[in-house]
């Protein structure tokens, strides 16, 4: 039995019942570049890692949306723009109508609808690009994670991307300081976890080129130049190599998870922040 019957549009199941569509977009975010979100009570952090060849520039990985929120992105860039302009959109139609900032949790919530609804329509493929959302809102810090398959999942860290599992070791390992930590510590944390995906490569390690962004309370979403970059992994070499003497994670890939948007307390509406779900790969 070929595999090529069954991929021919979103629509058709394969007989062991996967969508093998669903399947290469979700394989899309695992070749792209890693990318970590933190947060803490105060702030949420993104951090991500920029890949280019000599002879080409490095694209932003980290997209501002709003005032109060943006991306980080692993996959195809392209679709990534697409969803970035949807959800600016969503932002300047809440202002305009509510004279405010949309919470962040109803955003993700659209943003599920529309990317589950490309899983459904055979003249539609999935977005091959995976997302991680960090905002900040009356009901504090948000990160979301937004997969290519429509499941939105709140998180406490997250990571994402080629060699991310490394990366969300750290993460577990770390987790119980998150809640507490300052801003610079929760960014060194982000590098380090960056840097762990990297494992021994110190040729990599030494030519680390990364984008940050910051947003938090009383702090616009802001993504930091070449020069504050630079600081900032300065600080993180200085808490010595994340691979090195790491012994097993205190915590699993479950417990980087938050409640879903469905739990937010500042959702306008109960059905509107309901968890969109669809078929992952087994």
């Amino acid at each position: 039995m070929f595999r090529n019957l069954y991929d021919n549009d979103t629509t058709v199941w394969s007989p062991q019942g996967r969508l093998f569509q669903v399947e290469y977009a979700m394989e899309a975010v695992k070749q792209g570049a890693a990318t970590v979100g933190l947060k803490s009570k105060d702030c949420a952090v993104l951090i991500a890692l920029c890949r280019a060849s000599e002879t080409e520039t490095m694209q932003p990985k980290i997209m501002p949306v709003d005032m109060h929120l943006g991306i980080s992105i692993s996959g195809l860039t392209a679709d990534a723009r697409l969803i970035c302009q949807y959800m600016r959109t969503e932002c300047m139609s809440f202002r305009h109508s509510y004279s405010g900032s949309v919470p962040v949790n109803r955003l993700v919530t659209n943003l599920g609808n529309k990317m589950q609804a490309t899983t459904q329509r055979y003249d539609r493929r999935p977005y091959g690009v995976g997302i991680l959302v960090a905002g900040y809102d009356d009901g504090g810090s948000h990160l979301y994670q937004v997969t290519p398959s429509a499941v939105v999942l709140s998180c406490k860290a997250m990571a994402i991307g080629s060699r991310s599992q490394t990366a969300r070791t750290y993460l577990e390992r770390h987790l119980e300081s998150f809640e507490s930590c300052s801003m610079d510590d929760l960014i060194c944390h982000g590098i380090q976890a960056i840097r762990g995906s990297l494992g021994h490569s110190h040729e990599e390690n030494a030519a680390l080129s990364i984008n940050v962004a910051i947003v938090g309370a009383n702090q616009p979403f802001k993504t930091f130049g070449e020069e504050e970059n630079r600081k900032y992994l300065d600080m993180a070499k200085l808490m010595g190599n994340p691979v090195e003497g790491a012994g097993e994670a205190t915590y699993s890939d479950d417990d980087l998870l938050g409640q879903g948007p469905s739990a937010t307390s500042d959702c306008e509406n109960d059905e509107d922040a309901a968890t969109v779900a669809s078929t992952e790969e087994t």
